[in-house]
């Protein structure tokens, strides 16, 4: 999708579609005024008539107005003042519902009107082309007939001149973003038969090809030996896959400037080992990799938008499954930190994998580390599925991740990492064990990373309820959190 960005009458311009807003109670905005007066009242009619009442979201689709260049004209209700972010694409959405099923390859949006609390041009263009690029994304690599190709193909956005440099910057950014999500989701989509660690490996060495400015450095079974990497390979020793460890080097900051990090957690596959899994939705146990992903879908947004900043990607991938070789509950291993730990759950596997990763961050002097996981199902239950899950050991940074979270649309809640909670970590036999029993399970893994992060500013995102929609024809990868961690970077730009 081409995305474009004007200042000009809407009025005047020759397009397959003209979408303009109406008011709560039929009342015209100023884009749908001067289209009003252009086709000689067309658009007053047919509110006396009553067809639109204007609530947020209602849409009338009008053809062949006199007096237009325009083909069509969309109107879209605006409800009653200003929109909430959710109110406000759900209202894009709804527009976009209806530009995708019409036959034109182009249309032209005069929305920049509309009041969106606690957004200005920018926020408004960014939160409005994300939304229309991320609902374009299909999926069907695998399907043996494909989707119909989409006949809209160019959509240009009206703003006001005083706005136009705000409202370009925001367009940029979003589809950036929405690049990025799409990254992320076609590889959390992936079956896991082909989604494996080898396969993230490829592609981070095929995305570091196209980029000069991006390095990567695969770490297999061997270097991970040679690590101490006791914890990251007793995930994998089950599995017929080899585990890696991928680093990916950005720089777009000076050669001196210590780099930000993001950890993902990249399990391609879950059964739990030898703490199986039941059943049951066991096939979305694919999208356990979501932590990865994320972090693979927001270095592909950096790269897109060259950011000037340094960034050090660090992807824990493994499969975790059950066989003669697999780890048991009991199992004592001693991590790349020299900590032992007693595992006493082999489905408390992403843990394992992040905290090794996470030690081996120290090395990279990193300004910040967030690892990013799908990790508990607490989460969800403390949750749900609307937002992410944050803790950390640095007040400064988590009020950074979570000040990104509201300005991208995505957002996190902070949980407590009191030392009360770490106590429910002790083990009789290692120096910690792997779960901290039934109660705030969601903190317990957090205070356990928590161990491996000493050396530097930490955060943890939990993003079990947030990476993937469960069952049904609307399951698959959401992106998230890809829009607050780019956020965030953006936010880190001097």
């Amino acid at each position: 999708m081409e995305f474009l960005v004007k200042s000009t009458r809407p009025e005047t311009l020759k397009t397959a579609t003209l979408v303009v807003a109406i008011g709560e109670g039929r009342k015209l905005g100023v884009a749908a005024k001067a289209v009003d007066e252009a086709s000689s009242g067309a658009i007053s009619a047919l509110l006396k008539r009553g067809d639109i009442a204007g609530k947020s979201g209602q849409t009338l689709l009008l053809h062949s107005l006199p007096g237009l260049k325009a083909e069509r004209v969309l109107l879209v209700g605006s409800g009653k003042g200003e929109l909430s972010d959710r109110q406000y694409r759900k209202l894009v959405a709804s527009v976009h519902g209806v530009l995708k099923g019409l036959g034109g390859s182009d249309a032209v949006l005069a929305l920049d009107e509309l009041k969106v609390k606690g957004r200005d041009a920018y926020g408004k263009a960014r939160l409005l082309v994300e939304t229309l690029a991320d609902g374009g994304y299909v999926f069907d690599q695998f399907k043996s007939k494909k989707a119909e190709p989409k006949a809209l193909k160019k959509i240009t956005l009206i703003a006001d001149k005083a706005t136009l440099a705000d409202v370009e910057r925001g367009s940029l950014h979003a589809q950036a973003i929405a690049g990025g999500m799409a990254f992320t989701k076609n590889l959390g989509n992936l079956p896991p038969n082909l989604c494996h660690p080898s396969y993230l490996a490829e592609e981070a060495k095929a995305l570091a090809k196209v980029h000069k400015n991006l390095k990567v450095e695969i770490l297999d079974e061997k270097k991970l030996k040679e690590l101490g990497a006791g914890a990251f390979l007793a995930v994998a020793q089950g599995s017929d896959q080899p585990p890696r460890m991928i680093v990916l080097h950005y720089t777009g900051g000076k050669k001196d400037e210590q780099p930000f990090a993001l950890v993902g957690k990249g399990i391609t596959f879950d059964t739990g080992g030898i703490s199986i899994k039941p059943a049951a939705g066991m096939d979305e146990m694919k999208y356990d990799m979501c932590g990865a992903a994320s972090v693979f879908g927001t270095l592909h947004a950096v790269l897109t938008l060259q950011l000037p900043i340094n960034l050090v990607c660090l992807l824990a991938c493994a499969e975790n499954m059950p066989s003669g070789g697999a780890t048991r509950p009991g199992d004592i291993v001693t991590t790349m930190s020299g900590q032992t730990v007693e595992i006493l759950n082999t489905d408390a596997e992403g843990r394992l994998v992040l905290c090794d990763t996470l030690t081996y961050a120290e090395r990279f002097k990193p300004q910040a580390v967030i690892d990013i996981a799908t990790l508990t199902g607490a989460c969800i239950v403390a949750l749900g599925s609307n937002v992410s899950g944050l803790m950390g050991n640095n007040d400064a940074l988590v009020k950074q991740i979570l000040k990104a979270g509201e300005h991208a649309d995505d957002r996190a809640w902070q949980l407590p990492l009191y030392d009360e909670y770490q106590e429910q970590l002790d083990s009789p036999f290692a120096d910690i064990a792997n779960i901290g029993g039934p109660k705030a399970g969601t903190i317990t893994a957090g205070c356990f990373l928590s161990r491996f992060a000493k050396s530097y500013h930490w955060a943890h995102l939990d993003i079990a309820g947030t990476a993937w929609i469960s069952g049904g024809k609307d399951k698959g990868a959401t992106g998230r959190p890809v829009p607050m961690l780019t956020q965030y970077l953006l936010d880190r730009v001097k």
